[in-house]
């Protein structure tokens, strides 16, 4: 989100940030950035005043949850403003997968297809001028198993400057011990810790009895810190203040994760400190297209394990693995190259709104429908709220 806005300021926007989420320790303060941030309440008319009044030109919903809230009222009140849906991952592929993996169920389209989350999502983005994918494979199900047109998407991934062919980082002689870096309040993440403490570790262990996992993450639920055990090198750090930093201290990421949607940050992050991975066929889901990968992908624990172990202690599979990061990030994450791609369809939309949207007949059915039943649950919840 933080790349989008940058690109908009680019653009010479003003913008204005209007959130319901309530603030935490490690909010970031966007005013420093010069953004205005409001106050917002859901289900609530003063969203149609405030909206009113500052009539934007470009409406940005930050995933498919707030444009159910909020889409039908900007639809009354600013119907010339363009429509962007950021979906950051598809929440209803995150949803279901991790469902059939509690289940124990192997994960289809045909399983998500009929999932109610699904449904909604889906219909979210027929709703939007424009919806930005973050992730080549989810591009590939919206496109190819429900065939929704091209002209409503675009591939935008994560947005970072290009790697230096000369940049210096630490060598793989300076580097030590292996790391995994995520929040606790994602589940999938969780699952991974779980995934390397009980079914992982002991193998790289059995090779390298004197290597160390360095576990960094905000919010890590009790069961996590109390997994912190230094005779077995499986240490529990919690949130890290210099993700470089602890990047280029590691040799190796190991980010063994089961299920979820989009792509990770955490690679992507690995990638530019110069730090192969190990991960597996969802962790690397698309975030590599036809390249080859900045390390290893390995599903089942023992080759997992010994991926780890190779990259860890061979030099040579280490040097090339960093280079191949450094041509995925270049190749597919390019910041000059995605702006550029993102700044050219939003003008081309806003030059062909009116033709663009009549092209967008589902869209318009769902406005007309869909959306009324969000709607008018909406106007209800604000009258109860007001206790008639």
């Amino acid at each position: 989100m933080l790349q989008l806005l940058n690109v908009f300021q680019k653009q010479g926007y003003a913008i204005t940030v209007a959130s319901a989420a309530s603030k935490s320790e490690f909010s970031l303060d966007l005013t420093a950035l010069a953004i205005d941030m409001r106050d917002i309440q859901m289900n609530d008319s003063s969203f149609d005043v405030f909206v009113k009044e500052l009539d934007p030109s470009v409406v940005l919903f930050d995933r498919f949850l707030t444009e159910e809230q909020f889409g039908w009222r900007v639809v009354e009140q600013v119907p010339d403003a363009l429509r962007i849906l950021d979906t950051e991952d598809l929440h209803s592929l995150r949803h279901v997968r991790d469902h059939c993996f509690k289940k124990g169920v192997n994960f289809t389209t045909d399983i998500w297809l009929q999932d109610t989350k699904t449904k909604r999502e889906i219909a979210s983005i027929y709703r939007c001028d424009l919806s930005l994918i973050i992730s080549s494979y989810e591009l590939e199900l919206l496109t190819e198993v429900l065939k929704i047109d091209k002209s409503l998407l675009l591939l935008l991934p994560f947005m970072v400057t290009e790697i230096n062919e000369n940049i210096q980082w630490p060598t793989y002689e300076q580097r030590t011990d292996f790391l995994f870096i995520g929040g606790g309040k994602h589940a999938p993440n969780i699952d991974a810790i779980l995934h390397l403490k009980t079914n992982i570790w002991q193998f790289i262990r059995q090779q390298l009895p004197d290597a160390k996992l360095h576990v960094y993450g905000a919010y890590l639920p009790q069961q996590v810190l109390e997994m912190h055990n230094i005779k077995e090198g499986f240490l529990v750090r919690g949130r890290t203040e210099d993700v470089q930093m602890v990047m280029q201290q590691a040799r190796v990421c190991l980010a063994p994760l089961r299920f979820g949607a989009g792509i990770k940050g955490k690679l992507l992050e690995a990638m530019r400190n110069g730090t192969p991975s190990v991960t597996t066929s969802i962790g690397a889901e698309g975030m590599q297209g036809i390249l080859e990968w900045n390390g290893f992908v390995e599903n089942a624990a023992e080759d997992f394990a010994n991926a780890a172990v190779r990259l860890y202690t061979e030099g040579s599979a280490w040097q090339i693995a960093q280079e191949q990061g450094k041509t995925l990030v270049n190749t597919l994450f390019s910041k000059n190259s995605l702006e550029t791609l993102l700044v050219s369809k939003l003008d081309a939309l806003q030059m062909n709104l009116s033709h663009h949207r009549k092209q967008n007949f589902i869209g318009a059915l769902l406005q007309h429908q869909t959306l009324s039943a969000t709607k008018y649950m909406g106007k209800w919840i604000e009258e109860k709220n007001r206790g008639v």
